[in-house]
């Protein structure tokens, strides 16, 4: 399996590092070379510095081919536009992007995107733990 992580920060160098020890073929992504130091030394997959916005820098990552992309970026309206690029120009269906907001996470649902929104899971633990159920 092939996947692309767009955002090498904790979350994506966690991932990207995750899926590689379970023999995926991984290219990370992010416009500053440094964060790729997060890899690790052992890191076997390919690292592609640029904008994840930028078509050149995703068909330099081989998105065309990957099964699975993650966005995970801090900045929402990258996410989007990036989630968006990968499933309209690469024909890409398995792709999930990180929403900061919970606002436009509502919102990036809507346009068929599958969302993972920090603060929405943050209040659900919190609620849970003091014995509230979430909304839905």
């Amino acid at each position: 399996m092939k996947a692309v992580i767009l955002g090498c920060g904790r979350v994506g160098s966690m991932l990207a590092t995750a899926l590689a020890e379970q023999h995926w073929d991984i290219t990370a992504v992010d416009a500053n070379p440094e964060a790729f130091a997060s890899l690790g030394e052992n890191f076997t997959g390919q690292q592609v510095s640029g904008k994840i916005t930028d078509e050149e820098t995703l068909r330099n990552a081989s998105v065309e081919s990957a099964d699975l992309v993650v966005v995970l970026t801090p900045d929402d309206i990258s996410n989007l536009m990036a989630a968006q690029i990968a499933q309209q120009r690469f024909g890409k269906e398995l792709v999930f992007v990180r929403v900061r907001d919970p606002i436009k996470a509502g919102a990036f649902k809507e346009l068929g995107l599958q969302t993972i929104c920090p603060s929405e899971i943050e209040l659900e633990m919190i609620l849970k733990k003091i014995g509230i159920k979430p909304k839905k």
